[in-house]
C-alpha cells in the first residue's frame, strides 16, 4: 500500500537510491534522501503525483485513522503516511473549536464518516479550511466541497499550484486568504480567529510554513515546520511498526525531539532555512515568544507537554544567532 509506483515514479526510487553512495554519515543521508525526494515530487508531472498520491495515502482512512480529543477544543485526525512509500512520517489534521464555536481544519485528512460525526458533534459549523503550507492540501477540495461556505487559506503558490493540476476547472478551489512574503505580517483572516490565534508565515522555510497557536488552549500546531518521529500514534491501528525500513529508522533517527536532537537542529539550519536564516531567525523568535505547551505536529506524536522547551532546543541556532 505504501510502496512506490512504476514508471515516472521509479526514477525517484533511483535517485534516492544513488544518495547512498554519495553520503557517508547516517545524518546527511537521511537528510540528502528526504530533500532530493522534496526536490523530485514538485519536478514531477500532476498526473505522476496524483498516481503516486493514491501510493502514499492509506485505502482505507476509516480503519486506520485515530481521532482523538487531546484537549475540549483540539481533536486531532492521525493516520499512517509513508513519503514517497519510504518514510514512515504519519499524517495528522486537526480541527479546532474557536470560543465563537465555530470551527477551523488544519492540514485536513480524509473526510471519513467518521470525521463527519465528530464535525457534529462540535456543532457542524466549519469555517476554515486551512493548507498551512506548498504541501498539505491533498484533501482541501474534499473539504471545502462538504462546506462549501468555508474560507479556504493557504499560501502563496499554492492556489496556481492546485490549479495546474487540475482535471477540470470546476475542481479549483478559491482561496479567500492567501499568505504572501510580500506583506508578510500584515495578512489577517478574520476577527473570531484573530482572537483565538496568533501565527506567523515563514516564508523561507523550503516549504513556506503557516504555524498557528490557539491561545486559549496554549497549543503550536504546525504542519512541516518541525517534526517528532517516530509515527507512532499515526501507525497504531495498522498491526505495523511505525519505524519499518531502513529509511523511516534512519530519518526517525534524524527528525527525533529526543535527547539533544541534533539531526532535526541540523536539518532545520542546514536545509529547512538555507535559503534565508536571518528571516526564518526571526520568525522563529516571535513564534518562541508565545505562550505555548503543547505541539501538534503534521508528521510524527504529539507533544504533550513541555513544547516550549523542545522549541527552543529545535530552533536554538537560529535564536542564538539573532543575539549575536
Amino acid at each position: 500500500m505504501y510502496a512506490v509506483g512504476s514508471g515516472e515514479e521509479s526514477t525517484c526510487r533511483a535517485a534516492l537510491g544513488t544518495k547512498i553512495f554519495q553520503t557517508l554519515s547516517v545524518a546527511s543521508l537521511a537528510l540528502s534522501l528526504w530533500t532530493e525526494a522534496i526536490k523530485l515530487s514538485r519536478s514531477q508531472s500532476s498526473t505522476t503525483t496524483d498516481a503516486m498520491t493514491s501510493k502514499l495515502i492509506p485505502s482505507n482512512p476509516s480503519a486506520v485513522m485515530v481521532i482523538r480529543d487531546i484537549t475540549p477544543n483540539i481533536t486531532t485526525l492521525s493516520a499512517p503516511f509513508a513519503r514517497f512509500g519510504l518514510f514512515r512520517i504519519g499524517g495528522r489534521g486537526t480541527i479546532v473549536r474557536l470560543t465563537s464555536g465555530a470551527l477551523s481544519v488544519f492540514s485536513p485528512t480524509a473526510l471519513t464518516p467518521e470525521v463527519r460525526a465528530k464535525l457534529q458533534e462540535k456543532g457542524d459549523n466549519l469555517k476554515y479550511i486551512i493548507a498551512p503550507d506548498i504541501e498539505h492540501h491533498i484533501f482541501v477540495s474534499e473539504w471545502a466541497r462538504a462546506y462549501p461556505s468555508a474560507q479556504v487559506i493557504g499560501v502563496e503558490g499554492l492556489p496556481e499550484k492546485r490549479a495546474a493540476a487540475a482535471k477540470d476547472p470546476s475542481e479549483v478551489v478559491p482561496f479567500a486568504t492567501v499568505f504572501t512574503e510580500k506583506l508578510k505580517g500584515q495578512v489577517r483572516i478574520s476577527g473570531e480567529f484573530d482572537r483565538d490565534f496568533e501565527y506567523e508565515y515563514v516564508p523561507e522555510h523550503m516549504n513556506k510554513e503557516l504555524v498557528f497557536l490557539y491561545k486559549p488552549d496554549r497549543t503550536l500546531i504546525v504542519a512541516d515546520y518541525l517534526f517528532n518521529l517516530p509515527a507512532t500514534e499515526q501507525y497504531s491501528r495498522t498491526g505495523e511498526p511505525a519505524n519499518k525500513g531502513i529509511m523511516t529508522r534512519l530519518f526517525g533517527a534524524l527528525m527525533s525531539t529526543q535527547g539533544r536532537a541534533m539531526g532535526q537542529k541540523r536539518y532545520l539550519w542546514y536545509a529547512a532555512s538555507a535559503a534565508n536564516r536571518n528571516g526564518f531567525g526571526e520568525s522563529a523568535a516571535r513564534i518562541g515568544g508565545w505562550d505555548f505547551d503543547k505541539i501538534v505536529p503534521c508528521h510524527g506524536d504529539v507533544v504533550e507537554t513541555g513544547g516550549k522547551e523542545v522549541f527552543r532546543k529545535l530552533f536554538g541556532w537560529h535564536l542564538e544567532g539573532l543575539r549575536k
